[in-house]
């Protein structure tokens, strides 16, 4: 994420929730993906788990609903969203630091000791050549046969799924961010970045040459399939 695109969201952050909130299935695409990761760590006490790009923390309620037992970090980029966050009622097991994606601290944040990464709506808002940069910093995190959990927009090589996706964004998305949140630009962005991401191959590949393992991936349902995509992938375990 670059400067310019932080300073967007610091400015939408008092609005984010209700923005979003708008969104037929944004919840609820949150919280399958909070349990797909939930689902591989059934068996890790006290999972160690981080929610990278947490925004204004509705990726992170969903972690602390699925993972009831888990250490949550939420790490983001946006001074403005970590603040929305910090605002909200957690417990004492939920904490939020400021990291950029690409420039991360790994010795600080624990190189390899993360059990799980849930990260939703990060990689389109990281420059490109930084891409990988941020991909190999989550694989870094996590321990041998630790999790990670991605949850992006794509519609590169779906001709329908872009024509969807300009649609709602022309005729919804843009003019309610004018409307609301008096921000139309952030919402011009939102909708250039998934026209500019990977496709769901191309970012697929980015996980296996990372190192990841058993990657998958399923779409959304409703009027975000072939739109809104979750993946998942582990870290494999060393060989003996």
């Amino acid at each position: 994420m670059t400067a310019t695109n932080t300073a967007a969201f610091d400015r939408s952050a008092s609005r984010y929730d209700l923005m979003v909130a708008l969104n037929p299935g944004y919840h609820r695409e949150l919280h399958r993906a909070a349990g797909a990761l939930a689902d591989r760590l059934t068996d890790v006490p006290d999972p160690q788990v981080v929610d990278l790009a947490c925004g204004s923390g509705a990726s992170t309620a969903a972690l602390a609903r699925a993972l009831p037992e888990a250490e949550l970090l939420g790490l983001d980029a946006s001074s403005g969203m970590l603040a929305a966050a910090g605002a909200k009622q957690w417990p004492a097991r939920v904490r939020f630091e400021q990291a950029v994606a690409g420039e991360l601290d790994l010795e600080r944040l624990g190189r390899g000791s993360r059990d799980g990464v849930l990260t939703c709506y990060l990689f389109r808002n990281v420059p490109e050549p930084l891409r990988d940069v941020a991909v190999a910093e989550v694989f870094a995190l996590l321990r041998p046969g630790g999790w990670l959990v991605v949850q992006e927009y794509s519609v590169a090589g779906n001709r329908g799924a872009r024509r969807v996706w300009d649609a709602v964004s022309h005729a919804v998305i843009i003019p309610l961010g004018a409307l609301l949140d008096r921000n139309p630009g952030l919402y011009r962005y939102l909708w250039r970045s998934v026209l500019d991401f990977d496709s769901v191959a191309r970012f697929a590949d980015r996980l296996v040459a990372a190192g990841f393992t058993d990657v998958s991936h399923r779409t959304a349902t409703g009027w975000q399939r072939g739109i809104l995509h979750t993946f998942v992938a582990r870290k494999p375990e060393p060989q003996p």
